[in-house]
């Protein structure tokens, strides 16, 4: 079944099958250069895709991408390099690490070049999903109103329901640091914080403007809600996020910017809806305060971190806490927020932003 339904991988609108020899050769994460033990072919975009130059040697095709990746391409002592260049008779240029700059693809046919390049972005591609999170797209959630009805909420869950098991104040979030994820997103160079600016520019310009009226989205935050199956065994409580009107402007909006970040590569496409939700209640933070959630569980080398949670009985608060209301606010910016850093406010620092008003 693996060849009649071979996984495809998705770059730049074009899909790529993944040969399943390839992934019985892989045999150790740990040695990621050497990943590359076949060849990737292309299904539904013809091959004459990329942009290829005419050159008098020969063809040229360039690839722009993230200096941390260019390890990746070359290989433990060059091997994928040579290897791509051998099947291709192709030659690869690419930057010295710490360099920005363009891999350059040369070769005197231009089918042995796109096949290069086919490869190359394949690569790129697959060691980029492995690299942890480094920003997120989201609405600041710390108004004053908010932040004391969130205070309000934790002393009140600390005085009826601290007996219950696992339940203290290390778990609750930094108010400081209340905000609405839209999205996830690696972004490994300046050149790419810059890409996500302008999207989110465009965003503005050709529907943002129009939901939101150029007016701040009137929201209120109350009641709760957990995230696994066993409200006995909470990791995870949050605070749910809706328009004070009633309509579904909000929804449209985060629905929009995820599918236009998915369809141009910033975003990995997980789900087609994001769940509007602020954590109120974390496990990971009984062990560490600046924990993240489901997202600060990789290294920098893609490998999984296993952490350690002691759930909490969320049974009580659910029932004594179901519509709690922490208050109202407007939402007017969008901010590409770096995870693990904080501004003068306390909250999450901000790379760009868009403003509605």
């Amino acid at each position: 079944m693996e060849v009649l339904r071979p996984q495809l991988i998705r770059i730049d609108g074009r899909n790529y099958r993944k040969n399943p020899i390839q992934e019985q050769t892989y045999q150790r994460e740990e040695d990621e250069e050497d990943f590359y033990q076949g060849s990737m072919e292309c299904t539904d975009e013809p091959c004459d895709a990329y942009e290829v130059e005419q050159t008098p040697q020969g063809f040229r095709s360039t690839v722009r991408a993230p200096s941390l990746l260019y390890k990746h391409i070359v290989g433990k002592r060059g091997d994928t390099r040579k290897k791509i260049e051998m099947e291709t008779k192709t030659s690869i240029s690419i930057p010295k690490p710490g360099q920005d700059g363009e891999i350059v693809i040369t070769g005197q046919h231009r089918n042995g070049v796109i096949s290069a390049r086919t490869r190359i972005d394949v690569l790129l591609d697959t060691f980029r999903r492995k690299q942890p999170f480094t920003h997120f797209l989201s609405f600041f959630l710390n108004e004053v109103e908010v932040q004391e009805g969130f205070l309000r909420f934790q002393e009140e869950v600390l005085a009826k329901c601290s007996m219950d098991h696992g339940v203290d104040s290390s778990i609750f979030q930094n108010p400081k640091k209340l905000h609405l994820t839209i999205g996830m997103l690696v972004l490994l160079s300046e050149e790419e914080i810059q890409q996500t600016c302008e999207m989110l520019q465009q965003c503005k310009e050709e529907f943002i403007n129009d939901i939101s009226g150029g007016k701040p989205l009137e929201v209120e935050m109350a009641g709760i809600e957990y995230m696994n199956d066993d409200p006995g065994m909470v990791d995870v409580l949050y605070a749910k996020v809706h328009m004070k009107d009633g309509s579904n402007r909000l929804q449209e909006l985060v629905d929009r910017v995820l599918e236009r970040f998915q369809a141009s590569g910033l975003i990995v496409k997980e789900w087609n809806s994001v769940k509007l939700h602020a954590t109120v209640m974390n496990t990971l933070f009984r062990k560490d305060p600046n924990a993240e959630g489901r997202y600060n569980l990789y290294t920098p080398d893609g490998k999984y971190i296993f952490k350690e949670r002691e759930s909490f009985d969320g049974r009580n608060i659910l029932k004594l806490f179901e519509n709690f209301y922490f208050g109202s606010l407007k939402l007017n910016s969008i901010h590409i927020s770096q995870r693990f850093t904080v501004d003068s406010f306390g909250n999450y620092a901000s790379c760009g932003q868009i403003d509605f008003s």
